[in-house]
């Protein structure tokens, strides 16, 4: 699949996961739920209390796409998943890799003495960013990453940051669901939107 096909399922609501023979596209209904998780990019974004601490702490060092396949490796070592395998298989991570090349995909991500502790990876499509998994090797790197991120986002004037499904960890956050119509109003507005991520 070409680098503008994807796109469009992206542009659709749908994301990927990887499987023994290919790559299949979904919407959060794989998932057992009708609705799609957002992060609030305004006032509802919540910083917990225990992270505070090692935000002030200037112990993560910041920076985007440094090892954006190390990011990859990562979300894939990582066993994110709702069975005893990664869903971010070899020819997935492959596909990010041409996305990222294309300048889509990115990795936002937390270095601490001068190893990759943790990120985000997720695509920039106009004002909406796609957060497809994050995962982190020191504690707190991916919070601190997911905080700096939608600083970020706000910053360069993203509309709409999608996380997918709703869980715990993310509602602690502020995440919060829509309906699958609200979902696509939101979000080709966001397409429309003349932003870059870097």
């Amino acid at each position: 699949m070409d680098v503008a096909a994807i796109l469009e399922l992206y542009a659709q609501g749908y994301f990927p996961l990887g499987f023994e023979d290919g790559v299949g596209w979904f919407d959060q209904r794989a998932y057992g739920t009708s609705l799609r998780a957002l992060m609030p990019l305004d006032e509802r974004f919540h910083v917990p209390r225990s992270l505070r601490r090692a935000l002030n702490s200037g112990r993560f060092e910041i920076r985007i796409n440094a090892d954006f396949m190390g990011v990859v490796e990562g979300c894939a070592t990582r066993g994110w998943s709702y069975s005893s395998e990664t869903w971010l298989t070899p020819e997935l991570a492959q596909m990010y890799l041409r996305l990222h090349r294309a300048g889509f995909a990115h990795s936002f991500e937390s270095w601490y003495r001068g190893e990759l502790a943790g990120g985000i990876l997720g695509l920039a499509l106009g004002g909406a960013f796609i957060g497809d998994s994050m995962f982190y090797a020191v504690a707190d790197a991916s919070k601190v990453a997911l905080v700096r991120l939608v600083e970020h986002l706000r910053q360069r004037g993203f509309l709409l940051f999608d996380v997918q499904v709703q869980n715990p960890h993310l509602e602690r956050f502020g995440a919060y669901e829509v309906s699958p119509r609200e979902y696509r109003r939101r979000l080709q507005e966001a397409l429309a939107r003349p932003v870059r991520f870097v």
